[in-house]
Parts: C-alpha cells; sequence; structure tokens
C-alpha cells in the first residue's frame, strides 16, 4: 500500500472538512503563545501562517498586534478562513515549495500542525525550507509544530471505524520506511465504490529535522515537546522546534 504523490491536493477539501468539523481553538491560541514567547516582534510585523488550513491561528496572531497572513493549497480550507473575522485581505493561495511572496517580506513565520513532510522527495522537503528562509527577514523568528516520531511509532492506531453523514468510515494506519500513512475509506456499503483519500508524512526524528533547519539557514533554538512549552522527550505527543533565520 501507498498513497498518490500529491494526496494532498484532494484531501484537503469538504470531505475533510466534514470529517474533522472540529478543531481544538485553545490549542491553537496555546501554540501562538509559545511562539510569541519566543519571538520579538513589534506592533504590526507581518507574520505568515504557512499552511494555515481554516486560519484557526490567524486570530490569536491579530489579537497580539500582527499582521498575519494565511497561505494555504487548499481553495476549500481558505474559504473557510475567510469565514473568519477579520481574515479578509489576509489570505493567499500558494504551493510551499515556491512561495508566492517577495523576498525577506515577513518579520516571522509559523507553521502548525504538521503541516510539512507531506512529499515524496527529501528534495521538496528541503525545498519549502529553503523559501521558509528566503521570504524571511534576517533574525525573523519561527515555529515549526511537528509530530513527535518516536511517540507516533509506538502509539500508532491502525484502524479506526466511525460514521459520516450515515456511511461507514474505515481509517487505516501504518508505517513504511521513514513515513506513517494513512488511508480513509468513505462508504461503500450501499453498492457505490468508496471515496478513498489518502496521508503521507515523513517521520523526521527531532534531530533530522533541526538539521534540515540548519542546511536552510533557519537556526533552531529551542525544543519543546507540548504547546504548554513542555520538555522534549520520546514520550512527547508533538515535537516543537523554534528559532531564528540567519
Amino acid at each position: 500500500m501507498s498513497a498518490p504523490a500529491e494526496w494532498f491536493r484532494e484531501w484537503f477539501g469538504e470531505t475533510y472538512l466534514s470529517l474533522y468539523p472540529h478543531r481544538d481553538e485553545a490549542e491553537a491560541a496555546a501554540g501562538v503563545a509559545l511562539y510569541l514567547r519566543h519571538a520579538s516582534h513589534r506592533e504590526g510585523d507581518r507574520v505568515l501562517d504557512l499552511a494555515c488550513g481554516a486560519g484557526r491561528h490567524l486570530e490569536p496572531l491579530r489579537d497580539a498586534g500582527l499582521r498575519p497572513v494565511g497561505m494555504d493549497l487548499s481553495a476549500t480550507l481558505l474559504t473557510e478562513a475567510a469565514g473568519r473575522a477579520g481574515a479578509r485581505g489576509s489570505l493567499a493561495r500558494g504551493d510551499m515549495r515556491a512561495l508566492p511572496f517577495a523576498d525577506g517580506a515577513f518579520h516571522g513565520l509559523v507553521n502548525f500542525f504538521t503541516s510539512f513532510g507531506y512529499f515524496r522527495s527529501h528534495d521538496d522537503d528541503a525545498r519549502v525550507l529553503a523559501e521558509m528562509r528566503r521570504v524571511l527577514r534576517p533574525g525573523a523568528p519561527f515555529i515549526m509544530d511537528y509530530l513527535n516520531a518516536p511517540w507516533v511509532r509506538a502509539r500508532l492506531r491502525p484502524e479506526s471505524r466511525g460514521e459520516l453523514d450515515g456511511r461507514p468510515v474505515v481509517q487505516t494506519r501504518w508505517v513504511e520506511g521513514d513515513q506513517v500513512f494513512k488511508r480513509i475509506e468513505i462508504g461503500g456499503d450501499d453498492g457505490r465504490p468508496p471515496e478513498v483519500f489518502h496521508e503521507r508524512v515523513r517521520l523526521y526524528s527531532a534531530e533530522a529535522l533541526e538539521g534540515l533547519l540548519r542546511a536552510a539557514r533557519l537556526i533552531p533554538e529551542a525544543r519543546y515537546g507540548g504547546y504548554g512549552g513542555e520538555p522534549h522527550s520520546q514520550a512527547s505527543p508533538r515535537l516543537l522546534v523554534l528559532g531564528s533565520a540567519t
């Protein structure tokens, strides 16, 4: 079993929003608060929310006096984000491998909720980091919120079942090499073919991810295991790396 090379083009649409309708706003605020404890921003600084999804981190960034710009590839998720208070004029659609912004356009960058490592090629992952560095000013702070590979390997649930609008949903998960996969099958019990979607994320260790960041001139300065600033360990559910551009 595998996944399409660019599975994310199909998955982050209406079905995704229907299956995961509620994301934790308090978690989003905590992630932004952790970033702001590390960052030294001035009022009105422009901060890029890279892979902003439905935009739940934009409001706490704006409440802190910053000018967030949310960028995502999914038109569906950007439409959802546009419905949030104050989001108008602060959203852009684009591919994180070729950001539609000028060099040094931002005073900071946030990348939340495991929105990295989606590509089949390591070169594409490196290209994302190079683009992050390109659009940041020297000294600009960043945060990367990523899965914690040892935790995923130890706690992965092979299968879960549920229901969406009366249709059965089966989610299957597995690890293949250095990547974790998910197959989402919806329906298929009424004589019609099921809808099938995929996820794939590369399982970078903390050391490997920080090495990639350094190679892109993004210098790690702190590592945490949770949004409350908990110390990072193999048992941490998250890997949060904070640093700055050289």
